[in-house]
């Protein structure tokens, strides 16, 4: 089985229906590791596309929960609040409804999937090896994925003592995970935060255990627009163009 794997779209859908048609006859199902909404101008059109997809296995986010106002807005810096407000006024009951039902964390065969990570699924960042050493304790599949950082990256466990090391994602080449207990971010869909501002997804051949990150370019310039017709903070739409 083929998986598509996206995370953080942040209700940019230009980003996704170019990362649809990009991946388009090569996944069976699909995976969302969380953060449909939030930053960008098209929540309610995002969440129409989702959950129409095959095989879906989709998670919350926190910027999903402060939209529905289960996370306290005073944790977010100002733009992310001006955002999640503007979201909260114009996302649709079907919208709420939709989002209310996710789960925080799943486990799908050998993954296990979560937003932030395995141990604090909504909230934690896995920034660097020592808290995805961490993390490797809290869950006993082989596999698992998260996203939330916005910045694609593998994480393996190995050495005498379980030490988490980190490796940067290969575009050109499928890497094989048997064998190894690994953590993967595939990075975002809608917001890019590793001076990239092409959109990142991965797909996932569950048979071979085959994992291959993916870029994308997209019209920026489009979701740029609609952010700025909408009045959303200006930074927000120029940290598009510069992948942060």
């Amino acid at each position: 089985m083929r998986v598509l794997i996206i995370s953080d779209i942040h209700a940019n859908q230009v980003a996704l229906e170019t990362v649809l048609a990009d991946a388009a006859g090569g996944y069976d199902v699909v995976w969302f590791l969380g953060d449909l909404i939030g930053y960008g101008p098209n929540p309610n059109e995002c969440v129409e596309i989702v959950r129409a997809l095959p095989g879906l296995v989709a998670l919350v986010g926190n910027h999903d929960k402060a939209v529905l106002g289960e996370i306290d807005l005073s944790v977010f810096n100002g733009d992310a609040r001006a955002a999640i407000t503007w979201t909260q006024d114009t996302v649709t009951p079907a919208t709420l409804d939709y989002l209310r039902a996710l789960p925080a964390r799943v486990q799908a065969g050998d993954y296990t999937l979560a937003h932030g990570s395995p141990r604090q699924p909504v909230w934690e960042y896995i920034l660097d090896r020592f808290v995805a050493q961490d993390n490797f304790a809290v869950f006993t599949t082989p596999y698992c994925l998260v996203g939330h950082t916005h910045m694609p990256v593998l994480y393996r466990q190995a050495g005498p003592h379980g030490e988490a090391f980190e490796e940067a994602p290969d575009y050109k080449s499928a890497r094989s995970l048997r064998g190894e207990r690994v953590i993967i971010n595939p990075g975002s869909v809608g917001q890019p935060r590793d001076n990239n501002p092409e959109a990142a997804y991965a797909v996932l051949d569950t048979a071979t255990d085959l994992w291959e990150f993916r870029r994308v370019p997209y019209d920026l310039f489009a979701t740029q627009s609609r952010m700025r017709a909408a009045h959303l903070p200006e930074r927000l739409a120029a940290r598009l163009g510069f992948g942060w």
